[in-house]
């Protein structure tokens, strides 16, 4: 039996319910994580003192992984939002250190560098975003590119001394607080260290600071330690890899837009194919392209991405692809957030007995993310004779339903109704009830109960409950 322990980001669905229903497709593995409530949300922080006792009273753990935002700010987002100063905090993350390093050795351990959206929307950042994000945005894209290129910095629409010093204040606590981290990767603590980008530019002072950290890191020969673009997938991505050592899981990436491989997706900025590579790479596996264990089958976009948020619906012709006859999973990257309709309508009728799973999740680094850590530990089940096919066709079912159902089809609705987020997800329960219909058939897999809910009462985050 495999113990593990893992530490989530925070109580969303994606970052909690997931690793919870993947893992139980290995009947050899033994997850332990937080009771939810102890965890935090979007306008709440994690309950340290409840989670330094978690980890206390914990034996004989063979690896932890663990949101480093958790432990010493709350979460992702209070990572943004909290006043605690670098000294509190610093004796938080020094508290963590002291417990765990006395009971388990493999430690996975992962960390934002602290992102700046281009928008003027505050949901997930201070109060003072609502009027001054996307100035701040242009303010620090154009602060750095200034100082790449060595060009003359003019930014229109200054933003106010007083805000732009607290902003300032945020980053470079954060920052000093993962150069400490840095200092315990040298000293061998972590297994591995990765420092995650979530939604990036060319230029901005997040990605000044990801240079920076590299710095350090090629200077001092810091091993095992990485800076990857993404967030939510970071720890699927550490479970597996740590799952994966000794094992040589080869992986065969296919893409079906075959020269559209260069260009970068919506929210990151590397191409879908460096993306990709990154994400397998993380994961602990090698990639072989004839000689495969998984095939990975990744419906790319041929221009553009499309962005079902935004309104960009790209809805691909690929009616005439054919799925192996060896083991294949699938990447759904055409749209952002969300699937391709005529994609998935072909998957539907032509997938066989070899499918290892599906994702359409958000960003192309969380669908490749999720959709490689779900067809890994069926892989690994199924090589040691411990596969549960219910937890497999109850996570796909789910995935399906989200990705594909709600967010493609039903979320636009409550995004634009004028009604309450529960009420407006109410009156649609019916349409996703069909939906999930065309799901059980594809799947063979008949829950006797769905129940839907918006956790973070927000159209994005959708909890899907079934038995």
């Amino acid at each position: 039996m495999i113990k593990i322990a893992v530490i989530p980001i925070d109580n969303r669905p994606i970052c909690y319910d997931l690793i919870e229903d993947v893992l139980a497709i290995n009947k050899n593995i033994k997850l332990y994580m937080p009771k939810i409530k102890y965890l935090g949300g979007l306008n709440t922080k994690s309950d340290t003192n409840k989670i330094f006792e978690f980890l206390e009273n914990l034996e004989n753990i063979d690896f932890l992984v663990v949101s480093l935002d958790t432990i010493a700010y709350g979460g992702l987002i209070p990572s943004r939002r909290i006043e605690d100063d670098f000294e509190t905090i610093k004796k938080r993350i020094e508290k963590f250190k002291n417990i765990v390093q006395k009971k388990i050795k493999n430690i996975f351990a992962f960390s934002s560098i602290m992102r700046i959206s281009n928008n003027n929307i505050n949901e997930e950042e201070k109060e003072y975003w609502a009027q001054w994000g996307k100035r701040i945005f242009d303010w620090s894209y154009y602060l750095h590119k200034s100082e790449v290129e060595k060009t003359f910095n003019c930014v229109i629409n200054k933003v106010p001394d007083n805000i732009l010093e607290d902003y300032i204040k945020t980053r470079k606590r954060n920052f000093e607080i993962n150069k400490i981290y840095l200092k315990w990767a040298k000293e061998g603590f972590f297994r591995t260290l990765i420092f995650s980008k979530d939604d990036c530019a060319k230029f901005g002072l997040n990605v000044k600071e990801a240079n920076e950290l590299q710095k350090i890191i090629n200077e001092n020969n810091i091993n095992q330690t990485f800076i990857k673009t993404g967030a939510d997938e970071i720890p699927l991505g550490l479970i597996s890899k740590a799952l994966c050592e000794n094992k040589n899981v080869k992986i065969n990436p296919v893409f079906l837009e075959k020269n559209s491989t260069d260009l970068i997706s919506k929210y990151e900025d590397i191409s879908i194919n460096n993306c990709t590579l990154e994400q397998i790479k993380l994961s602990g596996c090698n990639i072989n392209k004839h000689n495969y264990d998984l095939k990975m089958i990744i419906n790319n976009f041929k221009n553009e991405q499309g962005d079902l948020v935004l309104g960009d619906i790209i809805n691909s012709n690929k009616n005439e692809i054919s799925f192996p006859a060896k083991n294949y999973f699938v990447v759904d990257v055409n749209n952002a957030n969300g699937s391709d309709l005529n994609f998935v309508n072909t998957l539907f009728k032509k997938a066989n007995k070899n499918f290892f799973g599906y994702c359409a999740y958000n960003t192309s680094a969380n669908s490749i993310g999720c959709a490689l850590f779900c067809a890994i530990i069926k892989f690994l089940a199924i090589k040691d004779n411990s596969f549960n096919e219910y937890a497999f066709k109850k996570i796909q079912f789910i995935r399906f339903l989200d990705d594909w159902a709600y967010q493609a089809i039903t979320r636009k609705y409550i995004r634009e109704s004028k009604l309450d987020f529960d009420e407006a997800l109410a009156k649609k329960q019916n349409e996703l009830n069909e939906n999930a219909k065309k799901i059980s058939e594809f799947l063979d897999f008949y829950p006797k109960k769905i129940k839907y809910s918006l956790p973070w009462k927000r159209s994005f985050e959708i909890r899907i409950e079934v038995n």
